[in-house]
């Protein structure tokens, strides 16, 4: 579970990175508006929840994955506590 959430918010900042640098155009990228697209699947389902209720914009974009994040470190907390107790 540590690995798992260690890869996944590799991969978020490095997806949140990659959005700054094609939103911004920094290091000689040039403007993309497609940068986020990395994004999208980090954050499923929200992202696809977020949008049916109308919430869709770059604000939930960006904070979508953060709730998988939080999801998989209480899924390893609880994990982590429940072998702890056997």
């Amino acid at each position: 579970m540590k690995w798992l959430l260690g890869i996944y918010v590799v991969l978020y900042l490095a997806a949140l990175a990659l959005l700054i640098i094609g939103t911004f155009g920094l290091f000689g990228q040039e403007q993309d508006p497609l940068a986020g697209v990395f994004l999208l699947p980090l954050g499923l389902p929200w992202n696809l929840l977020l949008d049916r209720i109308g919430l869709a914009g770059p604000l939930p974009m960006v904070l979508a994955p953060l709730l998988n994040i939080a999801i998989v470190w209480g899924l390893w907390r609880w994990a982590k506590g429940r072998r702890a107790a056997q």
